[in-house]
């Protein structure tokens, strides 16, 4: 008897932020990445053309062979909605809408079009799912349970902002919606915005700038702002915001509010940037917990998936997980717009075609978000030929002990091994390392390293059978998207005299034993890590367990300010060349920087990537 040849599904995510592709096969994810990381501009937004071409390598097939190819939302809602907003508010708002209505018209009316010939002239079926149910399928299907609730919070879609579902089996569905305008990510990113950051990519830098204030300006965002329900659901009085028909996030009004215009970007932060970021952050945790016991309350599941660009506030997701109603918490790693195509293709194969689901308890999908491009010995040695570089090849066991041994005395190593990550954060595949018992380490790798603020906190990764030695956690953080307490016993207590101080000049004072990954509030965004995902990893964590006695390491991005993470060899090596890293780790091979060729390059390469 004859098998029936495998079903492709190509879901595409793109023109708004974040574009993306991913491919599965018969179900399971092949690959998936972001258009960014190809094209080296951060948050590209165009058709990710070279997504696509990398996901169809990576399963050996052509367009040819695409059995339906998913967009992550439908064009035509949208629309309405951003013609409703303008005629809701007109005459306000004429001027921005005849600028862009024409290119409204064209992208989201003839979406078909744009899509097949970007696709080459594909000719097969098109499908187009609501954006969070993308979303909220990006969250459920690949996750370890069972059945779950399912919690989806961003900007907007086409109307909704933040959607409560039910998945069973492999069957989903939205159950109740919050509406446009009304938004927790615009109101978080009003205060982005406000406080000088770039929308859309320096969210989290609010985050990590909130444990530096004091929630000063909480009261007033519930007075005039926000009128919150017990359920989760709000209202944002519109008279302080400006996006409903303008190109600033905030009004004269906020400003008012708030004593003054917006900072600029890169001034000096001051005590009242730090309040409001930890007032809007405050207020976002209440809102996530209202709807994280609505979402329990209406399903009655003990599970909790979590989507949409929110689910990337990882204090919140801690807060949730350790407070909140369910025993379980999964969250999708590449959780914001990109997420969508992995959310849309799954549609198709669970939904559209009816296909089962099979779950392994304790074990999603996600392949440990390893889904992107990996190079080979010999492209790897290729490209470091082509620039000069001198390295060194070394069986696995012999670079794990040099490169523990390098961390251990204090050095920073790039290290790009294996498949890329799928989402924001590195997770042991682009990544750059360092000793977390180094008081200085933090302040190192931001100012020499990434080339930002001075407040960013850096990540912890730790052997997941030691994670409960180092943190108030007991289950698995594999995607970096909870945060959880460092241990009483590992933490310093601040004096008397460190007490009375304020904001950042609390920065470099030793939290704990581990003090470069732990944050002036005693937190830490955890990554665990396991074998059976990341084994060159967490053989690394082992060793250097071994040599110093710490089972964690700093690991941030392999990138720089305003880059995205690097993907190639030789997009490591540039990073490598342009920073004060130490030593790189490409696959089996080892670079020193005091080994290199003078690295030469006209111009001054940090005007090439946009400040986030």
């Amino acid at each position: 008897m004859l098998e029936s040849s495998p079903t492709h599904i190509l879901g595409i995510s793109a023109f708004y932020h974040d574009s993306a592709a991913c491919l599965l096969r018969d179900g399971e994810i092949v690959a998936a990445a972001s258009e960014e990381r190809f094209t080296r501009k951060k948050g590209d937004a165009a058709f990710p053309a070279h997504a696509v071409d990398f996901c169809l390598r990576q399963a050996g097939i052509t367009r040819d062979d695409l059995a339906f190819v998913g967009f992550y939302d439908k064009p035509l809602l949208k629309f309405e909605r951003i013609l409703e907003t303008y005629l809701g508010i007109a005459p306000r708002g004429f001027g921005s809408f005849r600028k862009a209505g024409p290119l409204w018209i064209k992208e989201k009316i003839y979406q078909d079009r744009t899509l097949r010939d970007a696709l080459e002239k594909y000719d097969g079926e098109l499908y187009y799912a609501e954006h969070h149910e993308s979303h909220a399928a990006s969250a459920f299907f690949p996750s370890p349970f069972e059945e779950a609730a399912v919690l989806t919070m961003d900007g907007v879609g086409e109307w909704a902002t933040a959607s409560i579902g039910v998945g069973k089996g492999h069957d989903l569905r939205i159950v109740k919606e919050l509406h446009w305008p009304d938004s927790l990510g615009l109101l978080y990113s009003a205060f982005t915005y406000y406080t000088g950051f770039k929308v859309n990519s320096g969210e989290y830098k609010v985050m990590g700038l909130a444990p530096y204030g004091e929630p000063k300006y909480v009261d007033l965002i519930h007075k005039h702002l926000i009128d919150l329900k017990e359920d989760g659901s709000f209202t944002l009085n519109q008279k302080y915001f400006n996006y409903l028909g303008g190109l600033t996030m905030t009004s004269p009004a906020f400003n008012e509010l708030f004593g003054g215009p917006p900072r600029a970007p890169e001034t000096l932060l001051t005590q009242r940037e730090m309040d409001l970021a930890r007032s809007v952050q405050d207020v976002c945790e209440e809102i996530m917990m209202r709807m994280a016991r609505t979402a329990h309350r209406e399903t009655g599941l003990e599970n909790l998936c979590l989507a949409g660009g929110v689910a990337l506030n990882c204090v919140g997701n801690g807060k949730i997980l350790r407070n909140g109603p369910f025993k379980n918490i999964w969250i999708q790693p590449a959780a914001g717009d990109a997420g969508g195509a992995l959310g849309v293709a799954q549609l198709i194969w669970h939904r559209h075609l009816d296909k089962p689901r099979t779950v392994v308890p304790g074990k999603d999908s996600m392949k440990g978000a390893y889904l992107g491009p990996e190079y080979t010995d010999a492209e790897i040695e290729t490209a470091l030929k082509g620039v000069g570089a001198k390295f060194e090849k070394f069986a696995r066991p012999e670079l794990t002990k040099r490169v523990a041994t390098h961390l251990a005395n204090g050095k920073i190593i790039g290290w790009l091994n294996g498949r890329m990550e799928f989402g924001p954060r590195s997770l042991g595949c682009r990544s750059v390392l360092g000793d977390p018992r180094s008081p200085k380490m933090q302040a190192d790798m931001n100012i020499k390293i990434k080339f930002r603020e001075g407040f960013r906190p850096f990540a912890p990764s730790v052997l997941r059978e030691r994670v409960s030695d180092y943190f108030e956690l007991h289950t698995d953080s594999p995607y970096m998207l909870l945060v959880a307490p460092v241990k009483n016993e590992r933490q310093v207590p601040m004096t008397a005299e460190q007490k009375k101080l304020w904001g950042l000049d609390l920065l470099n004072l030793p939290k704990s034993d581990i003090p470069a990954v732990t944050h002036i509030d005693y937190s830490a965004r955890v990554q665990t890590v396991t074998a059976d995902t990341n084994p060159d990893y967490h053989a690394l964590l082992a060793e250097f367990e071994r040599q110093t006695g710490c089972a964690v390491l700093v690991n941030t991005s392999f990138n720089v300010r305003g880059e995205p993470i690097v993907m190639t060899p030789l997009d490591a090596y540039r990073c490598f060349m342009r920073t004060h890293i130490d030593y790189l780790v490409l696959g089996p091979y080892l670079l020193a920087k005091g080994d290199q060729p003078e690295w030469k390059e006209e111009g001054d390469w940090r005007t090439e990537f946009q400040l986030d």
